[in-house]
């Protein structure tokens, strides 16, 4: 099911012109309009699923295999010199389109266009792991 006022559903009805890197059945890739850096990818499954944690599993699976492979190309042909593979799920973690897509992002340094930062959290110490783990494994 496509919603109608999804901009990757009409990406995928060709209603908005993209520049398409991959298509199959199930999965569609194409350009970032942004080009964070050159190469950046979106890689989304056609029908319509709002984030990470709502996709079935399935259509996950074909989703990243595709990624991946963008990935490896990017690395190859466009002399990458990493990647940085990335999905947000809600409004909280940056999520903008609110269709389920993946980001491949090129590296070719360290400072080049996406800035990914991992603060050190000033409340660690005070955590006990073992109860959070404990808490998070309720939830499986």
């Amino acid at each position: 099911m496509r919603k109608d006022d999804c901009i990757f559903c009409k990406i995928i009805e060709g209603k908005i012109p993209s520049a398409k890197v991959y298509e199959d059945d199930d999965v569609l890739a194409f350009l970032d309009i942004s080009q964070t850096t050159e190469g950046h990818t979106l890689v989304v499954p056609k029908e319509h699923y709002d984030n990470f944690l709502t996709t079935p599993k399935e259509i996950m699976h074909k989703v990243m295999d595709v990624a991946q492979r963008i990935g490896q190309a990017e690395i190859m042909v466009l002399g990458a010199k990493g990647i940085n593979i990335l999905s947000n799920v809600n409004k909280e973690a940056g999520q903008s389109v609110f269709h389920f897509h993946v980001h491949v992002i090129p590296r070719y340094d360290r400072k080049g266009g996406f800035t990914l930062e991992m603060k050190e959290n000033p409340k660690a110490k005070d955590l006990s792991l073992p109860a959070l783990a404990s808490e998070i494994k309720k939830g499986l």
